[in-house]
């Protein structure tokens, strides 16, 4: 059991769903984010921090037992900008972490690590990563940031390359990517409750029908997505023409858009 856990971005998207759906997984959830958070409730503890201070990280990820690391831009943006969100912020938790004790890290990075990789083709852990788009760049230096942390520390690190986690799919691609939220904080229990899960890498995907992702070495978590994007096939389809002949990527936007600047 868990006895403090933090969740850095916990006033974004997924951090809403974790604040909701992780209660119970640990005594106190040690709730951080750069923006206001709604005031805590039990078992709750309210930390704003911006992770690009690096003193006030270490405060912040002292006395917790694991972490989910959600804090990070989680769009395409200038490089600047990501730089101090996506980059020095995830060194900043990752040497705090260090520092602290702490043994456990659930990061959440993203399917646009492998972005350009061509719609068709299935993907693994072991697939070259081909990022779509600076902001897919900067979580590949958050995987090979927590990989050295492993390798020379044995801190533990999930990568979890998300797919598009929202209430239900909304477009074309979501009919691939989709990951309900109840498959997401499934995921999320699987691993904080794992005796050991090393350096992992896997995609946060439901069971969705044309899926061009595979966790295969994962199956050792005994996690199952319940949900498929299946039911939502027909009004997307009906209401969304076939996508161009240039998307053909499976970043989406992020692979045919050009960079910022």
């Amino acid at each position: 059991m868990t006895t403090r856990l933090l969740i850095t971005g916990a006033a974004g998207g997924l951090g809403r769903y974790a604040r909701e759906g992780l209660k119970g997984c640990a005594d106190v959830l040690r709730l951080s984010d750069v923006a206001t958070l709604s005031p805590a409730g039990e078992g709750e503890e309210i930390v704003r921090c911006d992770l690009a201070e690096r003193e006030a990280v270490d405060q912040l990820v002292r006395g917790c037992d694991a972490i989910l690391h959600l804090g990070a831009i989680s769009v395409e943006s200038d490089f600047d900008a990501l730089l101090q969100a996506n980059i020095l912020g995830t060194y900043n938790l990752y040497e705090a972490a260090r520092k602290a004790g702490v043994n456990r890290i659930l990061f959440a990075s993203t399917n646009h690590v492998t972005g350009f990789h061509p719609i068709g083709e299935t993907l693994d852990h072991l697939s070259p990563r081909r990022p779509d788009s600076l902001y897919g760049v900067s979580k590949c230096f958050g995987e090979d940031l927590s990989r050295l942390y492993f390798d020379k520390y044995g801190m533990e690190t999930a990568c979890l390359r998300i797919g598009s986690c929202f209430a239900e799919p909304t477009n074309r691609r979501m009919l691939s990517t989709w990951l309900s939220p109840r498959d997401f904080l499934a995921l999320v229990r699987r691993l904080l409750d794992a005796p050991k899960i090393g350096h992992l890498v896997l995609y946060g995907v439901s069971a969705n029908r044309d899926v061009w992702w595979s966790n295969g070495h994962a199956d050792f978590l005994g996690w199952r997505p319940q949900d498929s994007s299946e039911p939502y096939r027909h009004e997307i389809e009906k209401r969304e023409e076939e996508p161009s002949d240039g998307v053909r990527y499976q970043g989406g936007r992020h692979a045919a858009a050009k960079l910022p600047g």
